[in-house]
């Protein structure tokens, strides 16, 4: 195991030095020169070269990037071209909100599918199993920002209960406060995800129903609770862990649309208003982060799936 965490750390920073490049890179390619942040409509030449020398466009491609990774070795995100202000503490600040977000509907999303998607696969020939089956056919088809749309329609226009949007100024200084303002956006992300891991787990579940070892377990006299307890959870959840982890990933990539819905101060938004602005150094900021995120994400979940099944460390030890 400890020559697998190794060798799965070592993919990670490669991982992570290929995803630098590429966002690096990929910016770079785009139509536009990084200083026409800084400059007007009627700049002229002298204004623009200086400009470009301000932002090190004028640099080679090498040299743009040997400095921009130098600065990432010392974890310094750069500085916004439009605010002039540190990008990692901008960063920081927005992830207050992103990351409770991203981590409360997918704690509520994992709740509500597990339990839809073993009644599914245990309710499979009932009228039960075939409604869970539909509304989770019908909450994939449906897209994030329309169930946005509806709540706070519900909600906060009809109802009044919820705000329809924002965030505190204090941020978490009043954490029910704070909590208030994410449950509408917390609700509809987790409809969306929720529908979409039930799916997994009702076909988890249906391969431990069908298997050898659960109709053992009932021979010997446990009930369906119990076996599926004992016997099943360990084997059907190695295959959704991936799953998991993929739907982690994707809900803080997927906040973008979700904190515009809902006017949120997250990652999403500094996103949008640095694309907007052509402000490069806060782009490739959230861009290194939610790359990190990702990769992180993905690293914890191939471990878990490795302590939850024995099966696959065997198999590590008998490649080595």
């Amino acid at each position: 195991m400890l020559v697998y965490l190794i060798r799965r750390f070592a993919f990670l920073v490669l991982s992570l030095v290929v995803a630098l490049v590429v966002i690096f890179v990929l910016l770079r390619l785009l139509p536009g020169d990084p200083a026409n942040a800084l400059l007007s409509v009627n700049a002229t030449p002298e204004q623009i070269a200086a400009a470009r020398a301000q932002v090190g466009s004028d640099k080679p491609l090498a040299q743009q990037f040997a400095l921009w990774a130098g600065d990432m070795l010392r974890f310094d995100l750069g500085e916004s071209y439009i605010s002039s202000l540190p990008v990692l503490p901008e960063v920081t600040a927005r992830l207050q909100v992103t990351l409770p977000l991203t981590i409360l509907a997918f704690v509520l999303a994992l709740a509500v599918s597990l339990v839809a998607g073993v009644a599914a696969a245990v309710g499979a020939d009932r009228w039960y199993g075939t409604l869970l089956s539909g509304f989770a056919q019908l909450g994939i088809a449906i897209p994030v920002f329309w169930v946005g749309i509806i709540l706070v329609w519900i909600f906060a226009l009809s109802a009044g209960v919820l705000p329809a949007g924002g965030f505190p100024r204090n941020d978490w200084e009043d954490p029910a406060d704070a909590l208030t303002s994410l449950t509408l956006p917390v609700i509809t992300i987790a409809i969306v995800m929720s529908a979409s891991l039930t799916r997994y787990v009702r076909s988890a579940t249906l391969d431990v129903l069908g298997s050898g070892y659960l109709r053992t377990a009932r021979a010997g006299g446990a009930s369906l609770a119990g076996a599926l307890w004992r016997h099943g959870l360990r084997n059907g959840s190695v295959p959704v862990i991936a799953i998991l982890g993929i739907e982690l990933s994707t809900t803080l990539l997927g906040a973008v649309v979700v904190e515009s819905v809902f006017s949120l101060p997250g990652l999403g938004s500094m996103l949008l208003e640095a694309i907007a602005q052509h402000d490069y150094p806060n782009i490739q900021g959230v861009l290194v982060v939610s790359t990190l995120f990702v990769l992180l994400v993905g690293f914890a979940a191939d471990i878990v799936q490795r302590l939850v099944d024995p099966r696959l460390r065997q198999t590590l030890s008998g490649n080595r």
